[in-house]
C-alpha cells in the first residue's frame, strides 16, 4: 500500500505546507519514506470547519447508521492485513505479537461501542411526566479534536477509544496524527474514510491532520468549533492542552490522561507468603512493553522486616536480567535517561539494580531504586513518574508511616494493594485512601492491562487526568462528549425517539423515578 503523508481534510487530502518531516524506526535510528506533510493552520481550520458542517448531519443519523459506521471502520482496519502491522513494527519498535493482540483491542472496541449504539440506554433518558411534563438525555457536543498517544499506535490513536467514543456518541473528529507512527496514522485514516463512504457519511465526520509543532495541536484547540479534547500523553502536553482548552473565550472540556506512577504497596502478610513470587510478576509489569504504559507501576510501598530485604534482593536479581528493549523514539528514550539521573541524584535516593544495556537503537534498561519513606515524604520528585521500565522501592518503619504515605499521593490512574485477607482486615483505612486517589484499584495483581469492557475506569484524579469523573477506557467514554438536554411540556411527535411515550427504541429509562423500558401511560 502506497503512503502519500497527506493530511486528510474531510474526504479531500491537502499538502499546502513545504515542511515535512519522516518516520523514524526507533530499532535502527534509520528514517523511511514517505515525507509528511505538517498541516498550516489554514488546513486545521478547514476541518473543524468541515467537522461542524458534517455534525448537522451525522448528529441526526440513527443509531444503527452510527453502529454500522463503527463496524466498518473495524472491518476496514483488518482489511489492511499485515501491512498494517508491518508498518507499525517499523515506526514504533513494537513486536508483531503486541500489534497484533493492539488491533485486535482496537477493532473490538469499536465493535463494542457499536453494540452499545445500538442498544441506546447510554444516553440516560429520563422522563417525569407531571405538571410540568419533563424529559431529559445526553445529546452529542459538537466536533471534537483527539491526540494519538505514542504508546498505543492503534488502540490510543487515529482509530483509537477516543476516536470510537466520540464518534459513537455523535460526534465529527479531527485527529492529529503522532508524528512518531505517521504512516500507521494514515493507512487507519484511509480506513476510516473508506467506512464512511461505504456508510454514507458526511464529508467532514474525519479528518486527519500531520504535525511535529504544538502549533498544529494548538490549532486544533483554539477553533471556535471544536466543542472537546481527548489527549491521551505526557503531563506537559496534556496540561498545555487543558490551559488551552481554558483560556478560550468559550471554553470546552479537554480530557486529558496524563502521567501516573500507579502505587503498589505490598502488606506485610503477602510478603512473608508470596515475596518471591511477587518479585517475579512486578519485575513482568514494571518490564512490559519497556515499561511504555501509562499503567507502569513505578513507586512500590513496603515496610522494613527480614521479610521485604529478602524481596528487595529477589527483586534486584529478577530486574538486572531483563534485557534493554527498543523504546518508542528518540524522545521517550532520552526522557527516560534524564528522569532517571534526575531522580538518582535525589539525597537518599540510590539504585539497587540496572538492567542488561545494548546501544543498538533508541532502547531501555530497567532499573530499581529505592528511597525511604522519609525521603518520598520531604521530596515530591520521588513521585513523579519516569516514563520506562523502572520502579522505585520506598521502605516504611511500620504501619503508621505507609499509611502516612498513602494519604501523602496526588492523584494516580491506578493503585494495587498484594495482601491476604487478614491483611486487608488490618489496613482497612488503606482502601478508604486509595478510593480518593486513583481511578482503578487491583488487589493481589498488577496495573499494566486494561480490559475494556462497560466497567472499566482509566482515569483519576490531577493530575493522573484533568477530570477524575471521567475514563478513557470502556464504554462511560462516551459520556465525555455529551452533554443532558431537557425539553418541557414537548409535543410527544416532537421529541426524540429516546424521549417519546411509546419508546420505539424499547430503551431502558428513568420513568418517574423508576427504571423501565416499558411505554408511558
Amino acid at each position: 500500500m502506497s503512503l502519500h503523508g497527506q493530511n486528510f481534510i474531510g474526504n479531500d487530502k491537502s499538502s499546502d505546507n513545504n515542511d515535512t518531516f519522516q518516520a523514524v524506526n526507533p530499532a535502527t535510528k534509520d528514517s523511511f519514506e514517505p515525507p509528511f506533510h505538517e498541516a498550516t493552520e489554514g488546513e486545521v481550520n478547514h476541518a473543524a470547519e468541515k467537522a461542524a458542517d458534517a455534525f448537522l448531519e451525522y448528529s441526526k443519523k440513527s443509531a444503527s447508521e452510527k453502529a454500522d459506521f463503527l463496524d466498518a471502520i473495524g472491518d476496514e482496519i483488518m482489511e489492511l492485513g499485515d501491512a498494517l502491522i508491518e508498518r507499525c513494527m517499523n515506526e514504533s519498535g513494537l513486536s508483531e505479537g503486541r500489534l497484533n493482540g493492539e488491533r485486535g483491542r482496537t477493532v473490538n472496541q469499536l465493535k463494542l461501542f457499536a453494540d452499545v449504539v445500538r442498544d441506546g440506554s447510554w444516553v440516560d433518558a429520563r422522563i417525569d411526566t407531571g405538571d410540568p411534563d419533563v424529559r431529559s438525555m445526553r445529546k452529542a457536543l459538537g466536533p471534537v479534536g483527539v491526540f494519538g498517544a505514542s504508546n498505543f499506535p492503534l488502540a490510543f490513536s487515529v482509530a483509537g477509544g477516543d476516536t470510537a467514543s466520540a464518534l459513537a456518541a455523535g460526534c465529527p473528529i479531527v485527529v492529529k496524527a503522532h508524528p512518531s507512527h505517521p504512516g500507521t496514522c494514515e493507512l487507519v485514516a484511509e480506513a476510516i474514510m473508506n467506512a464512511a463512504e461505504k456508510t454514507g457519511m458526511p464529508d467532514g465526520v474525519f479528518s486527519m491532520v500531520h504535525g511535529t509543532s504544538n502549533d498544529v495541536g494548538l490549532a486544533i484547540v483554539r477553533h471556535p468549533k471544536i466543542k472537546a479534547v481527548g489527549f491521551t500523553g505526557s503531563y506537559g502536553g496534556g496540561k498545555a492542552l487543558f490551559d488551552e482548552g481554558n483560556n478560550r473565550p468559550e471554553p470546552i472540556p479537554v480530557y486529558a490522561e496524563m502521567g501516573s506512577t500507579n502505587p503498589v504497596f505490598i502488606l506485610p502478610g503477602a510478603l512473608k507468603e508470596r515475596k518471591e513470587s511477587i518479585a517475579e510478576e512486578l519485575t513482568g509489569s514494571v518490564s512490559l512493553g519497556v515499561g511504555q504504559f501509562c499503567t507502569n507501576p513505578g513507586l512500590v510501598f513496603h515496610e522494613e522486616s527480614d521479610d521485604a530485604t529478602s524481596f528487595q534482593s529477589s527483586l534486584s536479581e529478577q530486574m538486572k536480567n531483563v534485557e534493554s528493549g527498543v523504546m518508542l523514539n528518540e524522545g521517550i528514550q532520552k526522557n527516560y535517561q534524564s528522569g532517571l539521573e534526575k531522580l538518582s541524584e535525589v539525597d537518599g535516593v540510590e539504585i539497587l539494580a540496572k538492567g542488561n544495556d545494548n546501544e543498538n537503537g533508541y532502547r531501555g534498561s530497567t532499573a530499581l531504586l529505592r528511597a525511604s519513606a522519609t525521603v518520598y515524604f520531604e521530596n515530591q520528585d520521588v513521585e513523579e513518574e519516569v516514563f520506562g521500565p523502572s520502579t522505585v522501592l520506598i521502605t516504611s518503619s511500620g504501619k503508621h508511616q505507609l499509611i502516612q504515605a498513602a494519604q501523602r499521593l496526588r492523584g494516580h490512574l491506578t493503585a494495587t494493594i498484594h495482601g491476604t485477607e487478614e491483611d486487608l482486615a488490618e489496613y482497612s483505612e488503606l482502601v478508604e485512601i486509595l478510593e480518593q486517589k486513583v481511578g482503578r484499584i487491583i488487589f493481589n495483581g498488577y496495573p499494566t492491562g486494561v480490559r475494556v469492557c462497560h466497567a472499566m475506569i482509566h482515569g483519576g484524579p490531577f493530575p493522573a487526568t484533568t477530570d477524575s469523573r471521567t475514563t478513557s477506557v470502556g464504554t462511560t467514554a462516551m459520556r465525555r462528549f455529551a452533554r443532558p438536554v431537557c425539553y418541557q411540556d414537548f409535543p410527544n411527535i416532537t421529541l426524540p425517539d429516546e424521549l417519546k411515550d411509546e419508546n420505539p427504541r424499547g430503551i431502558w429509562r428513568l420513568l418517574n423515578g423508576e427504571i423501565s423500558n416499558s411505554p408511558v401511560d
